[in-house]
Formats: structure tokens, C-alpha cells, sequence
């Protein structure tokens, strides 16, 4: 193999159609943004990477590109120290203000270790340690969502707001996915209710590992008072509420395990978590981690502190799920079935369309690198989509308030 050295990084935002999903912060837009990541090798090896979407993201990446020309693929290092050079200032996002410098190192770093797989003829899950299972276990990740956008004819979803109506969305996703965990995204309707969906939801999924994550939105107060509905009923429970020393109180009166993606983050957040004890299982996202090395690292830090590890998710097309599945594939601990929105994605970027999950998996894909390749009609396609949709951001807050014009964001909210 000769020294691959990159050539060109070129980035392209896209936008698909997304439902309208509702959380803590609000509704998801009709059209969620990505942007797909290509690294080419002097040698003309193309690796994928794929990442969000917002505008200070592809600027970000669009200014780093120019000084990784003759980085070789194999240098993260070399990686790391150009962007933060080039890398400057926070991202606005669901989180609030969101380190830009690791998720621009992330986009691109997945195209270098494509590039480097395809190279090498190997599947990248080799490259990150080898391959300690063949597929990888997802959860159902249930959502209340309006009938249809605001303006718009109801979906083939419908509304979800009842606990009869996320019973039958469970059905769904069971049916024709065979999921085995399952999650519900709530901080939305008051706790009773949300919990109430919960509990009709073991009514009829008895033997289903069940979690849920109000986002932040509950109280302390409120999360406490609710214990002891939850303790036997979910296997975690995912940031009930604000920050780590709330977290830390709640984990100190139950046995139930405390989730979070929302305030372990970044290295920095694991010391003041170990000390506190607020969350007992760490859901990894390698594209605001830093990339697949650094969710490796993070993977061997919970393995050393016994810390529980899944993987979070977000609105994402078959290249993110991709790598995903091999980064879960050569991670030993990975304690809990990973989420994914991909369910609620119908569009794809890469040929073949979408990635089968069967049995609640997905199989490692075949061939070098992701093992996935880009469909360039869906390229130029979906990146009309970006163009013509005007989205520039994601403000769930602002598409909520056209269903709800006297909804307004807090968290915690109940």
C-alpha cells in the first residue's frame, strides 16, 4: 500500500424528510439536515463520512479542508491539530451550546478510516480492534409525534399522543424491525401521562427491556416522585433531569441505572460524573465524541470504571448507521441495545438503499471501509432538497409553535 495522503476533503449539506417528532425542546422540522463527507487520497481512494447539517458545521469543515491536503489518512493526531487551528467558537444546538471543535474532527476522521479500510481491502470494524459480534442490537425508539406537519396531510404514522396510540407505534416498529428494547422519548406530556404510556407499553411488550428519557424535563421533585412507578419497569432511565449534580441526587435514591448523552459529553464530563455518581450508563455518539477513535477510548474508560455503555442517536442516513455498527461491533462492553432513528428516515444517500435491520440488528456490512457506497444521484438530489428547504439550522422550538402557538421551551418543564 502507498502512503495514502489526502488529496481533497469536500463536504455536502443535504436535507430529507423527517417527521414530526416531539421532545423536550419541541418538533422536529419536516426536513432533518446532514452533510455527507468525502475524504479522496492522492491515489484517488474515496472515504464517506456523514455528519449534521447545520451551517457553522460545513463552514467549519469547508475551512479545515485546505490545510489536510497531504495529511496522511492514518494521522489523527495531525487531524486533531489542524482543526483546532481552524476550528473556532461553539455550535447552538439541541444541547445548548455544543463543542464544534470534536464534531468537525469526527466528520471527517470516519472518511479518513473508510479511505484507509478501502485501501486495505478490510472492514473498518478490523481496524478498531476486530469483530467481537456480526450484528448489532438496536432499540424501538418510540416517539409522540403530531399526525402530520403543520399545513400538512397526516403521515402514515399519525398522531401519537395516547397510550393506546404509542402502543400501536410500538406494534409497528416491533412487527416490521423485530426490535426487543424499547425506548421512549418523553419531557413532553406530563409525567403522569408519559409514565402511563410506559406501563400500557409492558402491559403488552411483558418480556421488552424498556427505558425512557424525559431530556432533561423533569424535576428533581418530580423525578423522585415517580421512582418507585419506574423502579421494576425500565432497565435505565436516560437524564430525568438538569446537570449532573441533579442527576447525581435522583441516582442516590434508586437502584435504577441513570443514562445520559446529554451531560457526559466530552472527556471532561467523566471525572465530575465518577464523583458525583449521577449516571451509571454513558450513551456514546462517535459525531460529538471526536470521531471512532475516541468512542474506542471512551468504550475502555466505562470498561475500567464499570460504567454501562450504549449508543445514542439522531436523525441520520445509512452512512452514520454504518459506522455505528462497526464501531458496536469491535466494542466488547457495549452493555445495552444502541438507538437509531433510522426507522423514521425513508430517504437514503447510499446505493442500494436502506440498511435492513432484522431481528432488531443490524449486520455488519459487507466489504472494505463502511462497506457502504454513495449514491451520487441521491447526492445531488437530497442536497437539492438542502438548497430548496431554506433550513439553515435545526429550531425545533420554532416548528413546534406551529402546532402549539403557547408552547414555550424549559427544562426542566415539569
Amino acid at each position: 500500500m502507498t502512503d495514502l495522503r489526502i488529496a481533497d476533503v469536500r463536504i455536502t449539506p443535504i436535507a430529507f424528510r423527517d417527521p414530526p417528532l416531539l421532545n423536550n425542546a419541541g418538533c422536529h422540522q419536516p426536513f432533518a439536515l446532514r452533510s455527507i463527507i468525502e475524504v479522496e487520497t492522492e491515489d484517488g481512494v474515496i472515504g464517506l463520512g456523514e455528519s449534521y447539517g447545520t451551517k457553522k458545521l460545513i463552514e467549519a469543515v469547508e475551512a479545515l479542508a485546505p490545510g489536510l491536503r497531504g495529511v496522511a489518512v492514518t494521522d489523527l493526531n495531525a487531524l486533531w491539530a489542524k482543526a483546532r487551528e481552524s476550528v473556532v467558537g461553539n455550535l447552538t444546538g439541541y444541547m445548548g451550546q455544543e463543542a464544534l471543535l470534536p464534531r468537525v474532527v469526527a466528520a471527517v476522521e470516519v472518511a479518513m478510516w473508510d479511505a484507509l479500510g478501502k485501501a486495505l481491502d478490510r472492514p473498518l470494524c478490523d481496524l478498531l480492534g476486530g469483530k467481537v459480534r456480526t450484528k448489532v442490537p438496536f432499540s424501538a425508539y418510540l416517539f409522540y409525534k403530531f399526525a402530520g406537519h403543520a399545513g400538512e396531510e397526516p403521515d402514515d404514522w399519525g398522531e401519537v399522543l395516547t397510550p393506546e396510540q404509542l402502543v400501536g407505534e410500538a406494534e409497528r416498529f416491533i412487527d416490521t424491525w423485530g426490535f426487543e428494547a424499547i425506548k421512549l422519548k418523553a419531557g413532553i406530556l406530563p409525567p403522569e401521562e408519559e409514565i402511563a404510556g410506559l406501563e400500557a407499553l409492558r402491559a403488552r411488550f411483558p418480556k421488552a427491556p424498556l427505558r425512557i428519557d424525559p431530556n432533561g424535563g423533569w424535576t428533581v421533585e418530580t423525578t423522585l416522585k415517580y421512582l418507585p412507578r419506574l423502579e421494576g419497569l425500565v432497565e435505565y432511565l436516560e437524564d430525568p433531569t438538569v446537570g449532573i449534580e441533579g442527576n447525581a441526587r435522583v441516582q442516590a435514591r434508586t437502584g435504577i441505572p441513570l443514562a445520559t448523552n446529554m451531560y457526559v459529553v466530552a472527556q471532561e464530563h467523566l471525572p465530575p460524573n465518577m464523583k458525583h455518581d449521577a449516571f451509571r450508563v454513558i450513551l456514546s455518539d462517535h459525531h460529538y465524541w471526536g470521531g471512532l477513535k475516541a468512542s474506542r477510548d471512551l468504550a475502555e474508560i466505562c470498561r475500567i470504571w464499570g460504567l454501562g455503555l450504549s449508543m445514542h442517536s439522531n436523525s441520520h442516513m445509512g452512512i452514520s448507521l454504518a459506522a455505528m455498527t462497526h464501531l458496536a461491533a469491535a466494542t466488547p462492553n457495549l452493555s445495552y441495545d444502541c438507538d437509531t432513528h433510522y426507522p423514521w428516515q425513508t430517504d437514503e444517500v447510499i446505493e442500494g438503499g436502506k440498511l435492513r435491520i432484522e431481528g432488531g440488528c443490524v449486520r455488519v456490512p459487507d466489504g472494505p471501509g463502511l462497506g457502504v457506497t454513495l449514491d451520487r444521484d441521491a447526492l445531488k438530489r437530497l442536497h437539492r432538497n438542502y438548497v430548496a428547504c431554506g433550513y439553515t439550522h435545526r429550531d425545533d422550538e420554532t416548528e413546534m409553535r406551529r402546532h402549539w402557538p403557547d408552547w414555550t421551551f424549559e427544562r426542566p418543564k415539569f
